[in-house]
């Protein structure tokens, strides 16, 4: 049995974020492959450190879409029609690109695989992860319980299958079909009875200051930065989320790292 963590880069921007996710997942010792599907938006120079780290890159394609599908789902139409209103998301942000994430179900050559965005960082060992069924993803939880019925789509078990990719296509695209969070719209809809991973599987940033009494260093096993990414030079949210940006900056210069029971907890509580 073979399995992968597989993540998208698709800019020089989210190389930076794959480089500091797959230095986080190496330190956890698993024996799995990472995997980076790279569409031809990313020059091969970003890609040089991931393969430093002995990462599998995998060129992609995006998805034979219709034209009447690519118009709607353009940024600036998706955008237009269902803006971001909780958070920012960085310029290089392009929607079409979300749904090559669905081609990692065309790695056949894996029992499972599991997903993580770029902009993410796995604090502690999760090949359990591997054991869960087909579709599991965690709540999109950053503001209220009442987002616990929704999925994020940057955290992931799924098993690869030519069936289940030919089934997505025809799904995807069909006439009128308006995702409004492009991937992560579609697969709440493609699999209804998605199973819940713990929130510490994918632990969105917002949190931080949003739900701080959620906010537990010890449980976290992924981290995820929606919205505003740590890299950024200009952060509008940089001066609340100052601890989780070094700590991103700590893994993607790959220095020595803090204690996770020593850092600071949300608010300045003790």
């Amino acid at each position: 049995m073979t399995n992968a963590f597989v993540t998208l880069v698709t800019n020089a921007d989210y190389a930076m974020g794959a480089t500091a996710l797959a230095r986080s997942i190496r330190r956890t010792g698993t024996g799995a492959d990472i995997v980076i599907l790279h569409t031809g938006g990313v020059e091969r120079p970003s890609l040089s450190p991931l393969e430093a780290l002995g990462c599998r890159l995998v060129e992609t394609d995006h998805l034979p879409l219709s034209d009447a599908f690519n118009e709607r789902h353009g940024k600036d139409r998706l955008h237009g029609s269902a803006p971001f209103t909780k958070g920012r998301k960085p310029d290089f942000h392009t929607p079409l690109d979300n749904f090559c994430k669905l081609r990692l179900w065309q790695l056949v050559e894996y029992d499972k695989v599991v997903f993580i965005d770029a902009d993410a960082l796995v604090l502690k060992p999760i090949d359990k992860l591997f054991a869960y069924p087909e579709f599991s993803a965690a709540p999109n939880v950053y503001e209220s319980l009442a987002d616990f019925h929704r999925l994020n789509s940057g955290v992931f078990v799924a098993k690869p299958s030519a069936d289940t990719f030919a089934e997505m296509l025809a799904a995807l695209d069909q006439p009128d079909a308006f995702w409004r969070r492009t991937d992560q719209t579609f697969l709440e809809t493609f699999f209804p009875d998605w199973h819940g991973l713990p929130v510490f599987m994918n632990m969105l940033q917002y949190v931080w200051f949003n739900m701080p009494a959620l906010w537990d260093w010890q449980s976290i096993a992924v981290l995820h930065y929606q919205y505003e990414k740590p890299w950024e030079k200009h952060h509008p949210k940089a001066d609340r989320l100052g601890p989780l940006i070094d700590l991103w900056h700590a893994f993607y210069e790959d220095r020595d790292l803090p204690d996770l029971g020593s850092l600071p907890k949300p608010g300045g509580a003790a």
